[in-house]
C-alpha cells in the first residue's frame, strides 16, 4: 500500500503539475528522497544541505506535524497523507 503526498500549488510545476503523488512508505526522508528521484529539484526546496527540512516548508503526516513528531525520521505508513505547506513571509 502506498502513501500519499499532496504537493502544493508552489511545487506542481516541478512535478509536472500533479496535485499529488503515490510513494513508497518509509521515513520522511526517503519520502523526500522519493519525490526527488521522480521530480529533480524538489529535494532542494524542501530541504536544507543536512537533509533537514527548511524552517520555511511545513510538513504534516496525517495533520500531525513533523516538527513535533520525530522530524525527517517520522515514519510514513502505507495509507497515510503527507501534506507539504510553504511557508510564506512578509507584509
Amino acid at each position: 500500500m502506498y502513501a500519499r503526498v499532496s504537493i502544493p500549488p508552489t511545487l506542481r510545476r516541478l512535478c509536472g503539475g500533479d496535485e499529488s503523488v503515490q510513494v513508497q512508505p518509509g521515513p520522511l526522508s526517503e519520502v523526500i528522497d522519493q519525490l526527488h528521484q521522480r521530480f529533480n529539484g524538489v529535494r532542494d526546496r524542501l530541504c536544507d544541505a543536512d537533509g533537514r527540512v527548511r524552517g520555511s516548508v511545513l510538513v504534516f503526516v496525517n495533520e500531525q506535524d513533523v516538527r513535533f513528531l520525530a522530524e525527517e525520521r517520522t515514519p510514513v505508513r502505507g495509507g497515510d497523507e503527507v501534506t507539504i505547506i510553504p511557508a510564506f513571509a512578509g507584509g
